[in-house]
């Protein structure tokens, strides 16, 4: 592949809803450019981008691949972004390395969900943008549909480039509102045509929308617009690319992916308008002076970059996929990693074709590529020089709410399942896996059932180790409400030295649900020697590891000795201890026991449509709402308590409730006393745990 420099670089993300036709948009592209001899597709799990045998399986993208696209001179980097929400980190990955996005929207079904949350991407981030409408040779395509629903969505900014032509309800040429001009299609050729009559009144409506648009861009040009004087071409295609830069204007071109119409027009409107990335800027910090490093993906400055995704595959290797922020990469190049404090030698340089490597000399600012086995490098670091260290910010990645309880299959592959997990970590984002030790198990956390489904499977096939996906247990907590008092004797005699403990004990509520127990003593007159009261509180501090009503963790206890009695011969520190844990036991039964269970604080974010479904079905998981407040873009922020045990399967529901529209945050609010029938049910299934000699 050959080198290019700054100005002949493209970085375009291809967004929007699962299935819209994003994978088969890039396969098209990469076909035309000569990449490959013939077309790949998702259902024969050949294509380009979709390289993971997961997503061959599955039929669907589940990370972002990066397919050079050479075209012109120029090079275009496509990203091709899952559609899936679980996948959401992968799209947030490819946003920060692109410079530009293609929203798809497939002709047939419409403005869907993805391509609106695609739409408030590209708004946060600001970035400049086209509509590419699929699927135009499918009978009931409507381009017209699509324009009007994204205008009434967006607002006026949306600018047909093109509008279709269409005989015997077949897909077969368009019109190009800018010269005014028919085209239609033979073969892979573009032939010019007349302009059909039913387009005409439809074209002069887009042709002014546009005119409109390029007045805007200068008093001289909105004069000569007033004067009646027309625009030259030249004049609309730069007008038209400083308004598409700053995102007052979106085009919305189409085409069909399948017979490979529409990409020729689609890529040279990619290098005609989208902004290369001297037209933008990114700033790290200078670690050396504390100062704001404008690295504006010049290259002149010192060399930087930063590493926006990994891929980690048991065959090819690790992949650092890495964005050139300032001056050229070379191969044999030191770099130094400011977020690790390593430095090491480039060897040689990649760009990255699906998972194929190709090998380059150097790569410019702007540039996408790829570093192999750079030890400690992870998504997210920065790399430079070492006489300029400069950092950049990282970009906000969702955080996991979704999780379950992972098992081994196989009890020896625990240290298996670890190493691989580690593995997937560097790629997957965001995922965690955590041991809770606290309640005996393994967490595995991701952005959905799917996204945990997907794991899984990956651990079988590429890592050959199998886990079981269960429900988590909930960490419920035990405490007293009442009052009790107790007398302990442990008293064992058996021939020579015997054991001797006595202790007289008051439990009570401490009042305060952070810390487990507090321990008091108000011995007198020396029934208990002093000696061992550390014993009695170290019995106390067993006890209450593994509560006596379910083997939950106690908190909230007030334990006092008051009075006991001791042996001279006989007494022990292990007496009194064993005294101390069966006063416990009594003790707590005794004093009105209950389960708490965790509450946690929700925010649920959803279209006010939605807002009634959402609390109806939160006071159904014994939640309480606890008010509502607007969010931009006509959604409202509902506030709740919910048990942490309502929340299972909670993503899922959300998503199927709302279209996939609503989204969930979480965190640990407090403890509270659990309803009868939950605290009988934990309980009883305690019980049983116990009957099978299952004790955890």
């Amino acid at each position: 592949m050959n080198i290019y420099t700054t100005d002949k670089i493209r970085n375009v993300a291809l967004l929007g809803h699962g299935g819209c036709g994003k994978t088969s948009l890039a396969e098209a592209m990469a076909y035309l450019s000569g990449i490959t001899s013939r077309m790949g597709k998702v259902d024969d799990g050949n294509t380009v981008s979709d390289f993971g045998k997961e997503e061959q399986k599955r039929k669907i993208s589940i990370s972002t691949s990066v397919i050079p696209i050479e075209w012109e001179g120029y090079k275009v980097n496509i990203l091709d972004t899952p559609g899936f929400f679980d996948f959401a980190g992968e799209v947030e990955e490819a946003i920060s390395a692109a410079g530009a996005a293609i929203i798809v929207v497939n002709g047939k079904s419409g403005v869907e969900v993805g391509a609106q949350k695609a739409w408030e991407l590209c708004e946060k981030y600001k970035l400049p943008r086209m509509i590419y409408v699929s699927n135009m040779d499918v009978d009931n395509a409507s381009f017209r549909q699509v324009v009007e629903d994204m205008t009434e969505m967006f607002g006026k900014k949306m600018a047909p480039f093109h509008l279709p032509i269409r005989e015997n309800e077949k897909f077969v040429g368009y019109v190009n509102v800018i010269t005014e001009t028919g085209n239609r299609w033979q073969g892979k050729d573009v032939v010019e045509c007349e302009v059909p009559e039913y387009n005409k009144a439809n074209l002069q409506i887009c042709r002014d929308t546009l005119m409109e648009a390029v007045a805007e861009t200068s008093e001289e040009m909105m004069e000569r617009y007033f004067g009646g004087e027309t625009f030259s071409e030249a004049e609309i295609r730069a007008a038209l690319r400083t308004n598409v830069c700053d995102g007052s204007i979106v085009p919305m071109t189409m085409g069909s992916n399948v017979l490979c119409q529409g990409m020729y027009t689609l890529l040279d409107d990619i290098i005609k308008y989208f902004p290369s990335p001297e037209n933008r800027e990114v700033a790290g910090i200078n670690m050396k002076t504390n100062e704001i490093f404008h690295a504006d993906y010049d290259f002149s400055k010192a060399k930087s970059a930063y590493i926006w995704k990994t891929i980690v595959d048991p065959f090819i290797g690790k992949y650092s996929l890495i964005k050139v922020n300032s001056g050229v990469l070379k191969t044999d190049d030191l770099i130094y990693n400011v977020d690790k404090d390593i430095e090491e030698k480039i060897g040689k340089i990649y760009v990255m074709q699906g998972n194929k490597p190709i090998e380059v000399k150097e790569l410019h600012a702007g540039d996408i590529g790829a570093l192999a086995k750079l030890t400690a490098a992870r998504t997210g670091n920065s790399l430079s020089t070492k006489a300029t260290t400069v950092k950049f910010g990282k970009w906000e990645m969702p955080v996991p709410y979704t999780y379950m309880r992972y098992n081994p299959k196989n009890k020896g592959d625990v240290d298996k399942i670890s190493h691989a997990l580690q593995k997937i970590s560097h790629e997957a984002l965001p995922m965690k896996y955590v041991n809770d030790s606290e309640n005996g198990q393994m967490l595995l956390y991701g952005m959905g059932d799917l996204h945990l489904d997907v794991i899984a499977s990956k651990l079988l096939n590429e890592y050959k180790v199998e886990i079981e996906l269960t429900q988590p247990k909930v960490a419920f907590r035990e405490t007293i409400r009442k009052t009790s008092d107790v007398d302990s004797k442990y008293k064992k005699q058996s021939g020579g030295h015997g054991q001797y403990g006595h202790v007289k004990m008051k439990f009570e509520p401490s009042g305060n649900l952070e810390e487990p127990y507090v321990f008091e003593q108000i011995v007198v007159g020396g029934a208990v020697p002093k000696n061992y009261f550390p014993a009695v509180e170290k019995g106390i501090q067993e006890s209450v590891l593994k509560g006596p009503m379910a083997a939950y963790p106690v908190v909230g206890v007030k334990a006092v000795l008051y009075d006991g009695s001791y042996h001279p011969v006989d007494s022990s520190e292990m007496a009194f201890k064993t005294a101390a844990i069966q006063a416990f036991k009594k003790g707590f039964m005794e004093a009105g026991p209950v389960l708490l269970e965790p509450i946690v604080s929700v925010k649920v974010t959803v279209p006010d449509s939605y807002t009634g479904d959402v609390m109806g079905d939160l006071n159904k998981r014994r939640g309480r709402v606890l008010g509502m407040n607007p969010a931009p873009g006509g959604k409202q922020v509902i506030e709740a308590d919910v048990p942490m045990m309502g929340l299972f399967g909670y993503c899922t529901d959300l998503r199927s409730m709302t279209g996939g529209r609503g989204e969930y945050e979480y965190k640990f609010a407090r403890y509270e006393q659990a309803p009868s029938d939950v605290q009988e049910k934990e309980v009883a299934a305690r019980a049983a745990k116990l009957n099978d000699g299952a004790d955890e």
